[in-house]
């Protein structure tokens, strides 16, 4: 699938955010991740062949809990 496909069934959906192929790798791989995958399954579905280049497309950690929020004492 390519960018500008993306691109353009986005915008037909009336979505404004700026989205792409990569987006989508970015989404399966933290979903994958966050529901007990494990990195090195994730690497092979992504054929990449480190797995830190994986762990930069997860987007586990870019998430704020509200229990994170709620421990900040005032």
């Amino acid at each position: 699938m390519s960018g500008a496909l993306v691109r353009r069934r986005a915008s037909d959906a009336g979505i404004e955010t700026a989205i792409g192929c990569h987006t989508f790798r970015c989404a399966g791989i933290t979903d994958s991740l966050t529901n007990g995958g494990r990195i090195e399954v994730a690497q092979r579905m992504a054929g990449h062949s480190n797995a830190k280049t994986t762990g930069l497309y997860s987007r586990r950690n870019d998430d704020i809990s509200v229990g994170e929020v709620e421990r900040i004492g005032i």
